[in-house]
């Protein structure tokens, strides 16, 4: 495997993991080093890597991006009670375009995923999303983002990619191969009315800042059906940051945003997950401890992750079958866990690439919902998404 395209972790990290205490995650994360080289994946189940590529930010100054402090915290949080190896793998470093960076971030993160390892990146500018997107080209029929932003991200495709107009990228761009889009946190003064209709007719689905705020549990379905999470910095409220990086009054606290990247890492689908537009400083202490400590709370989830989507095995589920104007809600319910889950159903006469019943995450709540003769909101997007 050809990975040429990431670079150590720096001699002054390892020199501070020295000092690290023993029972630190430092000490039990297996460091790609100059010295020793990229270490062994056979075990590897959660790969680190650092994205030096900022170029395509709207309000890019020629700064360059280092992850060193983000590390340093990283290591010296202690681990839960884990079972799962986790490697750092360094950083890749800007390309010549950044299309050559672009093509490096896919090529190392599709073949983390075939070899089941879910890459945590850290990143500059959140365009780096749409090259994550691309590493799922051949390995997914269709592909669902969950992006933890204050912003949509629309923009215009028929302009140059940017941090704030990728996801036009994503969506028009061949292979098409984006089934979802839902964006947390969105605040509406940032988003223009267009793109907020957008969205709409798109049949994507977005929830405000204070809707998640209110019920932060109804991250969890939405998280669950996920492949790809993107985290925006910016969408963590400026109180909890520090100076380069303070964006907004509002947003995610510390507490909530850790609460939503735990949410990430239980979901069984989840095979990667970005946060992007770090900004570093000489003063970062609160943002990098923050970022460590969102990392920190994704690897917590991926250790709880419990397998209860077999519908195959009756004694693990029950199902429940109500009517609606006329249209028959299945819900599956699993006995492992309690989660739940509603049937879409497949339409025969429509040529798109879910070619059987599509089973969407939802909450008892839609069960209630659906009791009291309202069809749920994510069903209808869904259905509708399947129809066109």
């Amino acid at each position: 495997m050809n990975f040429n395209f990431l670079t150590p972790v720096s001699d002054a990290v390892l020199a501070h993991n020295e000092l690290v205490a023993q029972q630190g995650l430092g000490k039990k994360v297996k460091i790609h080093s100059q010295q020793l080289g990229l270490p062994d994946l056979d075990d590897v189940k959660i790969a680190i890597i650092g994205v030096k590529e900022n170029r395509n930010d709207v309000n890019y100054m020629g700064e360059d991006l280092n992850f060193d402090s983000i590390r340093k915290t990283f290591y010296t949080l202690f681990p839960g009670n884990w079972h799962t190896t986790i490697a750092d793998l360094g950083d890749i470093n800007p390309g010549e375009t950044v299309e050559d960076s672009y093509f490096a971030i896919k090529t190392v993160i599709s073949v983390l995923i075939e070899k089941g390892i879910i890459p945590i990146i850290i990143g500059g500018s959140q365009d780096l999303t749409y090259a994550n997107y691309r590493a799922y080209d051949d390995l997914v029929p269709m592909v669902n983002i969950v992006n933890i932003d204050s912003n949509f991200d629309l923009g215009d495709a028929n302009l140059p990619i940017k941090n704030n107009s990728y996801v036009g990228k994503i969506i028009v761009e061949e292979p098409y191969n984006l089934f979802n889009y839902t964006t947390l946190g969105y605040q509406t003064y940032f988003n223009s009315q267009e793109e907020i209709d957008l969205v709409e007719k798109l049949y994507f689905e977005a929830y405000r800042l204070g809707e998640i705020s209110t019920d932060i549990n109804m991250v969890e379905p939405l998280m669950r059906d996920a492949h790809l999470v993107s985290l925006d910095l910016k969408s963590i409220e400026a109180s909890a940051v520090s100076n380069s990086q303070k964006y907004s009054p509002n947003g995610f606290s510390g507490k909530e945003i850790c609460a939503i990247s735990r949410y990430a890492g239980i979901s069984n689908k989840v095979s990667s997950f970005g946060i992007y537009e770090y900004h570093n400083s000489k003063n970062d202490s609160a943002t990098s401890m923050l970022v460590a400590q969102i990392m920190w709370y994704f690897i917590e989830g991926i250790n709880c992750r419990v397998k209860d989507d077999d519908f195959t095995n009756e004694n693990l589920y029950q199902k429940y079958n109500v009517l609606v104007d006329g249209d028959e809600l299945i819900f599956y319910k699993s006995l492992r866990t309690g989660r739940w889950w509603i049937e879409i159903p497949f339409l025969p006469d429509v040529n798109n690439k879910l070619k059987k019943h599509t089973l969407l995450p939802c909450m008892h709540s839609d069960y209630v919902q659906a009791s009291k003769g309202e069809i749920p909101e994510r069903w209808y997007k869904a259905y509708r998404k399947n129809s066109l």
